[in-house]
């Protein structure tokens, strides 16, 4: 009985932790962009993006929702300003540049949301039923935890002051692709000075990410 009792209070304990950190969502610690292994680095500009895709189990254990089921895929982006000047990100573009020349842009935080509702299609059956059967069923729906959990997850930074490092997770939908990391690039534009000047593109190999051995200088 005492092991039954025991073994209740566990349960709860262990739920109770689950929601809470469902409501405590902690974004990962955001290092230098020096320090990721897939990078761009402007030298003269003294500005640095790198990007670190959360696409195995293991990391996207930080979130409630396994994108990976749902074709997404989060990208933590870091941007480094090494620089004596504010960088205006307003009117960055991302894209992502798969292998077969995809071109993969980040989805916003309702298409996000909309994606994960997105409803599955009922197989076809081969023999036709007398009685009507819905063709499709959706999922469940979205709640309000992981949608705070999403608006705190997303990248929003507008400006990046000098010597600061600020980083947000964009999301990709690669639905159809089997592989979106492999020989693609992760382009940057639209970044501008505090005086209006704009910055060269970035350009980010994903095939770094791919190939680093962790231990090893990146």
């Amino acid at each position: 009985m005492r092991n039954t009792y025991r073994l209740a209070i566990a349960a709860l304990l262990f739920c109770a932790a689950a929601t809470f950190a469902a409501k405590n969502f902690q974004m990962p610690r955001a290092y230098h962009a020096k320090t990721y292994p897939a990078r761009d680095e402007h030298t003269q500009e003294k500005v640095t993006i790198a990007a670190d895709p959360y696409d195995t189990e293991d990391k996207q254990q930080i979130f409630t929702v396994d994108f990976r089921e749902h074709d997404l895929l989060p990208v933590l982006l870091i941007v480094t300003n090494d620089s004596d000047n504010t960088v205006n990100l307003t009117g960055m573009k991302l894209d992502l540049i798969t292998a077969r020349r995809d071109k993969l842009t980040p989805l916003g935080m309702q298409d996000v949301v909309r994606r994960i509702q997105k409803a599955v299609k009922r197989p076809d059956s081969p023999r036709v039923s007398p009685i009507p059967l819905p063709r499709r069923k959706p999922k469940a729906g979205v709640s309000q935890d992981t949608m705070d959990e999403l608006d705190a997850a997303m990248f929003h930074a507008m400006a990046v002051e000098p010597h600061t490092t600020r980083a947000g997770f964009v999301f990709f939908d690669y639905e159809g692709i089997s592989n979106p990391l492999a020989g693609a690039t992760l382009t940057i534009n639209g970044l501008t000075t505090s005086d209006g000047k704009e910055l060269f593109f970035f350009e980010i190999p994903m095939e770094k990410y791919l190939t680093y051995q962790p231990g090893k200088t990146p």
